[in-house]
């Protein structure tokens, strides 16, 4: 994938978010970037309960913080934060992810990629976008 210059990046899976802004010209190179307190969701998804099979809460923690990344990001994207955005998440945060972007927001973004790559290294994260 060709990232554009100063894009914004942001890993994301059900309890983390890595921002990063891509420092390359003709490659990816990622730098380090702060990332914002996330406000916790009670649940995510109007209707959209555990199932019997999962009776604990995590789904619905999960889908909370998604939402309030998505939050985020749709601030951002309307103050004019970051004009490209490429998004990596986990592939169910992802999923959750784009039920709550702003159509702002989404003529913003560059690319998703499904994979859950938190915890990764930036060289690994800029590795897996360039394959991508």
């Amino acid at each position: 994938m060709n990232l554009p210059n100063g894009a914004m990046v942001a890993v994301v899976d059900g309890e983390k978010l890595a921002l990063f802004k891509n420092t390359g010209h003709n490659e990816v190179a990622l730098t380090a970037q702060p990332a914002p307190s996330i406000e916790d969701r009670a649940s995510g998804s109007p209707g959209r309960s555990s199932s019997e099979a999962n009776p604990d809460n995590d789904t619905q923690a999960e889908d909370g913080f998604a939402m309030g990344v998505a939050e985020v990001l749709n601030k951002w994207a309307l103050s004019g934060k970051f004009e490209n955005l490429l998004v990596i998440a986990a592939p169910k945060t992802l999923g959750e992810l784009r039920k709550h972007w702003h159509k702002e927001l989404s003529s913003k973004l560059v690319g998703e990629i499904a994979k859950d790559l938190t915890g990764h290294s930036s060289d690994q994260i800029a590795a897996a976008i360039q394959k991508h």
